[in-house]
C-alpha cells in the first residue's frame, strides 16, 4: 500500500481500521468455507490485497462490534470444535452456502450470485446441509429454538 501522496500514510488509515476491526470475522468466514486454516489465510490475504487496491473508491460502513456474552470459554471451545467437525463433514458447496446464508447473512439470491449458481441450487444445498448437521449438532440452541 502506497502512502506517498498528498495525504501520506493517511490514505489507507480507513483500510487499516477496517482490516483491524474485521480480520477475525473475515478469517472465520474463509475458514468455514474452505475448512483449511492455511487456505483460508491465503484466500483472505488475496481478497484484502484486491480490496486495498480499490479502497479509495469504496466507502464501507463498518458494523458495530458485537458485545461479549461472557460465555464460559471452555464450553465455547468444545462447541466450536463440534461445529467445525460437523461443518467438515459437509461438501464444499454445502459449507459455502451455509456460510454465505447464515454466517454472512446473505439472501438466497446474493449467495446464488456469488457462487454462480441458481437460487434453487442454493435452496437445495441449504436443505441438504442443514439435514446433515441436525444429528451431530442435536441439542444446540439456534436462534432461540432447540436445534
Amino acid at each position: 500500500m502506497r502512502g506517498t501522496g498528498k495525504d501520506g500514510g493517511g490514505a489507507y488509515a480507513g483500510f487499516a481500521a477496517f482490516v483491524h476491526a474485521r480480520q477475525g470475522a473475515l478469517l472465520r468466514s474463509a475458514y468455514l468455507v474452505t475448512g483449511d486454516r492455511q487456505l483460508a489465510e491465503d484466500l483472505l490475504q488475496g481478497a484484502l490485497i484486491k480490496l486495498a487496491e480499490r479502497w479509495r473508491r469504496l466507502t464501507p460502513q463498518l458494523p458495530e462490534s458485537p458485545a461479549g456474552t461472557g460465555a464460559d470459554l471452555a464450553e465455547a471451545a468444545v462447541r466450536r470444535t463440534e461445529v467445525e467437525r460437523a461443518l467438515a463433514s459437509l461438501t464444499t458447496k454445502q459449507r459455502a452456502v451455509l456460510v454465505l446464508r447464515f454466517f454472512d447473512d446473505l439472501s438466497e439470491a446474493q449467495a446464488a450470485q456469488i457462487l454462480g449458481v441458481s437460487i434453487g441450487t442454493v435452496k437445495s444445498q441449504t436443505h441438504d446441509a442443514l439435514r446433515r448437521l441436525r444429528v451431530p449438532l442435536a441439542g444446540y440452541r439456534v436462534a432461540g429454538k432447540e436445534a
